[in-house]
């Protein structure tokens, strides 16, 4: 694991705890958000493994599709948890009030914990926070 992986999967790991808090505060909106940066990140660190990176959140989000979903290097869910959780967050950073119900975060909250797994497994493992 190289230290920009580390970093990433660091910050996956707060942002998932902070999906977490704001979900028990009753905040899905924010909580979905969270866990899509969450996901985000971890995308982050798997094409960081390659060396690729990339400034818009479409363009990782597509090449984590075809490095990774595509190849079957990871299991195909993984990407769609990736594109869904960005939709929530649209929705619910620039959507209605309350635009993502607090099942759906939570949902989403799950695939991001998920998702941390297969990274620390494939990636490498964080030291305790």
């Amino acid at each position: 694991m190289t230290s920009a992986q580390l970093n990433l999967l660091a910050k996956a790991r707060q942002s998932l705890s902070a999906a977490k808090l704001m979900l028990d505060g009753e905040y899905p909106d924010y909580a979905a958000s969270r866990a899509y940066y969450s996901m985000f990140y971890i995308a982050e660190a798997f094409l960081e493994g390659e060396g690729l990176s990339f400034s818009k959140h479409s363009a990782v989000i597509s090449a984590f599709g075809r490095e990774f979903a595509r190849t079957g290097r990871v299991p195909v869910k993984f990407h769609q948890y990736l594109i869904r959780a960005q939709e929530l967050r649209n929705a619910g950073d620039y959507g209605e009030l309350d635009a993502v119900t607090s099942d759906q975060a939570a949902d989403s909250i799950a695939q991001a914990e998920e998702f941390l797994e297969l990274a620390q497994n494939a990636i490498g493992t964080l030291p305790p926070p």
